[in-house]
């Protein structure tokens, strides 16, 4: 139904510093984009976007964010060509979203939906 190359994998997280630190220690990623609540490391494949737990919520809403240590903590996000026709693809299909089209000041357009674990995934293109 959509495309399933992952993108980019958005992991919520503490402290920026601490956890980009660890990213390179472990993996020795590129920084993509940097700032004072994110880090986007290329991975071969797909990129990690580090971001502020305290950022996260605009991204999921109405999904809460879980706190640390309490359940999973990712944003799925996979790139489309036309978000708003793989929204209605999904609607479709029963498939409600949690938020969106939206576009994004970072540049895209994005919605969010969740599987039936509420692990939220997020179609994205570029504008």
């Amino acid at each position: 139904m959509i495309p399933n190359a992952i993108e980019v994998v958005t992991l919520f997280v503490d402290d920026i510093a601490v956890s980009k630190a660890f990213y390179q220690t472990v993996f020795a990623p590129k920084i993509v984009y940097e700032d004072a609540v994110s880090a986007v490391l290329a991975f071969e494949g797909a990129m990690v976007n580090l971001l502020a737990a305290s950022q996260a919520p605009p991204l999921v809403t109405p999904a809460p964010v879980a706190p640390a240590g309490s359940a999973s903590r990712v944003l799925l996000t996979i790139r489309v060509t036309d978000v708003d026709a793989t929204c209605a693809k999904l609607e479709e299909a029963g498939i409600a979203l949690l938020n969106g089209p939206i576009d994004r000041p970072w540049g895209r357009r994005t919605a969010a939906f969740a599987d039936p674990s509420g692990h939220v995934w997020e179609v994205a293109m570029e504008i």
